[in-house]
């Protein structure tokens, strides 16, 4: 095993606790700061692969700017710890159906045999070129209203967490 292969196994095993503390976590803030760990972690993974603007992008936008979102959020909701506490039937069983059908795809995926990539120009980029053209090409659009709806929705969580709209 050499030192990528350490890292991938490091980054990967990191991931899945974070996963799993973000989910089983009773504070919402801890759970939050889980998450933060989880795309740091990811950001790293990204790092092996040499992709290092998405790796950038990884920890500025969503280890930063949406996380920062999400702890906003959760503050002005205020959520009492009574109710965080409840555990509801629907939930439950949702999340036991979502845990099969991962099992059931994991599964599937690990019959298969691994094949190596192909030889002679299967490398990976990811450089600013890659990954910002396609932005301004194609994508500007939906990356203009996904903006727009996270602002909206924090209007709305203000709006919500007042007591009393004069």
């Amino acid at each position: 095993m050499n030192i990528h292969d350490l890292l991938f196994w490091f980054f990967s095993i990191a991931m899945l606790v974070c996963g799993l503390l973000v989910i089983t976590s009773r504070n919402p803030v801890t759970s939050a700061m889980f998450l933060v760990l989880l795309f740091v972690f990811m950001a790293g993974l990204f790092l092996l692969l040499e992709a290092l603007f998405i790796a950038a992008i990884q920890i500025l936008v969503y280890a930063g700017a949406v996380m920062v979102l999400f702890l906003f959020v959760i503050m002005l909701l205020d959520i009492k710890a009574s109710e965080r506490r409840k555990f509801k039937v629907l939930g439950v069983v949702g999340g036991i159906a979502v845990g099969l059908a991962f099992v059931w795809e994991l599964a599937i995926i690990l019959r298969q045999s691994v094949r190596p990539l192909a030889s002679g120009g299967a490398e990976l980029h990811g450089g600013l070129e890659e990954v910002v053209k396609p932005f301004f090409a194609h994508y500007m659009l939906p990356f203009e209203v996904t903006a727009l709806l996270l602002l909206v929705a924090m209007v709305g969580v203000v709006l919500l967490s007042k007591k009393e709209l004069k």
